[in-house]
This record gives C-alpha cells, sequence and structure tokens, in this order.
C-alpha cells in the first residue's frame, strides 16, 4: 500500500463516490487522474473500492474497515504490477 493509496481511500471516505480526475484534485497530492486511476485499479483487488457506474468509483465497507485500522492490506491479495497496466 502506497501513500496515494491512503489518500485515495481517504479522499473517498470523504467526498463519496467519485472519479479520478476529482479524486487526484481533491486527495492534495499532485499527482494525474491517470495516476489516481491505475492506483484504483490496484485498489479493486483486494475490494477496498468499487466501481459505481462509468468512472465513478466508492470506498468499499473493507476500505472503511481498513481506514479504521480493522483490517491489515498486507493480508490482502494485491495484483502484480504489469497485470493492472495491462487493463
Amino acid at each position: 500500500m502506497k501513500q496515494l493509496d491512503e489518500r485515495i481511500l481517504e479522499t473517498l471516505d470523504r467526498i463519496g463516490m467519485s472519479t479520478p480526475r476529482t479524486i487526484a484534485r481533491e486527495s492534495r497530492t499532485s499527482c494525474s487522474a491517470g495516476h489516481v486511476r491505475e492506483r484504483i485499479d490496484k485498489l479493486r483487488h483486494p475490494g477496498f473500492v468499487a466501481k459505481f457506474h462509468g468512472e465513478t468509483f466508492v470506498l468499499t465497507r473493507d476500505g472503511q474497515l481498513y481506514l479504521d485500522g480493522k483490517i491489515d492490506a498486507n493480508n490482502r491479495p494485491w495484483p502484480p504490477e504489469d497485470k493492472v497496466l495491462r487493463r
């Protein structure tokens, strides 16, 4: 789990469902919407983020449990980098 992943989860928790573009702007980081989209694809694999509709994503129950310190991300499956990039 990278720091940006946590910022994405925190932003979704704060503003609700959102697009990568809005998350990039609201997360107070200097990353692009494309980079946020790549990290969201990674966060979907362990079930922390779900696609709502189109390019809109939401924080899942497991994502909230992670933010609350009740789930350890190290015990979750993460996709290999090349799988995410082939999307």
